[in-house]
Order: C-alpha cells, then sequence, then structure tokens
C-alpha cells in the first residue's frame, strides 16, 4: 500500500519543477509535461520512487543502522532539524564540514574534543583557569556543537544517506558515493537522478514539498525502529521462557532416574526372595538328616 497519494503530492506542489531552461535531460524519464517554461513532474512516478525509498530506509532502521540526513539550504534545515531528531537520527543542517565521510576519523576527533570539554566543566578543570581562557573554550565548544552536536552520537560512517537538493549537496553525494554508501535524495528537474541510488523526483525548493517527504521518511524510519524494538522484547521473552523451562526439565530428570533406581532396586529384591527362601528350606532339610 502507498505511504501517500497522487492528490497528497499535489496539494502539497510537489509537481512543480525549474525551468524548462535550467533542466538535466538525465531527469526527462521523470517530467510529465511543460507548462509556462517549467517543468511538471509526473507525480505517479514520485508516488512509486517514495514508497520505495521509504521502504529502504525502513529497513536500515530496523537493523539497528544509522542513517545521515544532509539538508543545508534554508527551507529545508529546520524541518528536517525538527523531524529527524524525534527518530533519533545524525542530521548535519548547518554547513557540510568537507571530509566528514572521506576522512571520518578526524570528525570524530572533533566530537571527542566537545565532550572533553563538557568533562572540564564538571570535574572543576574550569576553575582553574583564566577568564580569557574560559571564554575561548566556551566559544570553541559553541561552534563545535553548532556544526557537529547533531552528529555526536555517530560513532561510525552511516550506513545511508538522505539528502535534499543534491545540486546544494554536491560534496557530501561525492563522499557518499566515494564510499559506496548509498543515497537517498530528492532530486528536482535541475538535478541528475544517476549520481543517487533512490531518487524521488520533487520540487525541493519548496518548504510544504520538503515537509510532507520529510514526515513522510520520518515515519517510514520510526516503524522500522519500532518493529526492531518489538523483536528484542520477543527475543527477552522466549530467552526468559527457555531459562525458566530448563531448571524444572531437569528437576523431572532426576526423578525420573530417581524412579528407575527404585524400580531396579526392587526388582532385584523379588529376585533375591525366592533364591533365598530355598536356601532357607535347603537348610532346614540338612538339619533334620
Amino acid at each position: 500500500m502507498p505511504r501517500t497519494n497522487f492528490q497528497e503530492l499535489l496539494d502539497a506542489g510537489v509537481h512543480f519543477g525549474h525551468l524548462k531552461r535550467k533542466w538535466n535531460p538525465n531527469m526527462a524519464p521523470y517530467i510529465f509535461m511543460e507548462r509556462n517554461g517549467i517543468h511538471i513532474i509526473d507525480l505517479q512516478k514520485t508516488v512509486v520512487k517514495l514508497d520505495e525509498a521509504a521502504n529502504a530506509l525502513k529497513q536500515i532502521a530496523k537493523s539497528g543502522r544509522k542513517i545521515l540526513f544532509v539538508a543545508t539550504k534554508k527551507q529545508a534545515k529546520d524541518i528536517v532539524a525538527e523531524r529527524i531528531k524525534q527518530v533519533n537520527m545524525p542530521y548535519v543542517t548547518e554547513r557540510w564540514p568537507g571530509g566528514m565521510l572521506t576522512n571520518f576519523p578526524t570528525i570524530r576527533k572533533a566530537v571527542k574534543r566537545m565532550s572533553a570539554i563538557d568533562k572540564m566543566a564538571t570535574d572543576g578543570t574550569f576553575d582553574n583557569l583564566s577568564k580569557r581562557e574560559k571564554l575561548q573554550i566556551t566559544r570553541q565548544r559553541a561552534k563545535l556543537d553548532k556544526m557537529l552536536g547533531s552528529i555526536a552520537d555517530l560513532s561510525r560512517l552511516p550506513s545511508a544517506m538522505f539528502v535534499v537538493d543534491i545540486s546544494k549537496e554536491h560534496i557530501a553525494v561525492r563522499e557518499a558515493r566515494r564510499l559506496n554508501i548509498p543515497v537517498f535524495a530528492i532530486v528536482d528537474t535541475n538535478s541528475d537522478p544517476n549520481l543517487v541510488d533512490f531518487p524521488i523526483p520533487a520540487n525541493d525548493d519548496a518548504s510544504k514539498s520538503i515537509s510532507l517527504i520529510i514526515d513522510l521518511i520520518g515515519k517510514a524510519v520510526e516503524e522500522g525502529l519500532q518493529e526492531r524494538k518489538a523483536e528484542k522484547e520477543s527475543e527477552a521473552t522466549s530467552k526468559d521462557k527457555k531459562e525458566v523451562r530448563q531448571p524444572r526439565s531437569k528437576a523431572r530428570r532426576s526423578a525420573a532416574k530417581k524412579e528407575v533406581k527404585e524400580e531396579n532396586k526392587e526388582t532385584d529384591q523379588a529376585e533375591k526372595a525366592p533364591s533365598k527362601a530355598k536356601e532357607e528350606s535347603t537348610g532346614k532339610k540338612e538339619d533334620q538328616e
């Protein structure tokens, strides 16, 4: 079942592309028509591609892997930050730090520096610094938090990347392609859909269009996380039941062994009784003689 429909996308203005003179020829399969010099995106194909991308992202989230969301343009940054924060996924809404993926260890060092400053504030090291040094460190912490605060929990390279406007985020897309990280993206008529693995043909300039798509993707990721949580809980429950059953089965086995031993003992006693009686009668006859 599709996650959205034609009318919902139409109301959000997802079908509006760029001017005809700015188009990318590779977007031709996703263009429905041209009106007043503006290309109109085929929303039937958008529904299919959006559903395909949402299902793939759901599976990635269900497997417990991270998805990095990138949206530094003014119309998208607040929408992405607000929605993606709810599903606890890393995102970049300020300037893309060059080499963030290809030079990931250096970025991790900067994040560790941020946590080291936090530790200084709690363990009393700040009290031994001068006013000027405190101010410098505080400013450095604020700068790091602005740039890297949203990826503080990203301890390894992401398993996938979602991009709003690949033309603006071309450096991020290039880095992901170099590292073979799957790229999901909202692709407008002025972009090349061949640069990404899962293109979603849609208007990447209107905040209403971006909000609708990000919300649908956020719901898909949330579903994946909930399914993962439910699976873990069922596994834990079955494990507890197994642990409860094991001592009972051991007790049953020991009881069965005890019963077998007692039966064997009774059998031995029954077999010995006639021979014992025979020996006693033989002894009496010998005494009479």
